[in-house]
């Protein structure tokens, strides 16, 4: 399975508290594995998310997939996609 880790340092100048510090992504490695490698800790918090997605196509109704990261009116799944 793939998977992306995203990890924040805390930073009270940023709207929501937190600074993106770097985004990772790995294919075929266990999520423990992952874990040891991104230790959480003070001041830094590490997301992990599934790299891709299942989707259901809004037009003709088929399944696709595609990364967690895809801006909404991007997506095949939204009716901005298909309104431009």
């Amino acid at each position: 399975m793939d998977y992306t880790v995203e990890v924040y340092k805390l930073d009270k100048r940023y709207k929501d508290g937190m600074k993106l510090s770097y985004k990772q992504d790995y294919t075929d490695m266990a999520l423990d594995v992952i874990e040891k490698i991104h230790p959480r800790g003070p001041g830094r918090i590490v997301m992990i998310h599934e790299t891709y997605v299942t989707k259901k196509n809004m037009m003709t109704g088929v399944e696709f997939r595609e990364r967690y990261d895809t801006p909404y009116f991007c997506s095949p799944s939204s009716e901005s996609y298909w309104s431009m």
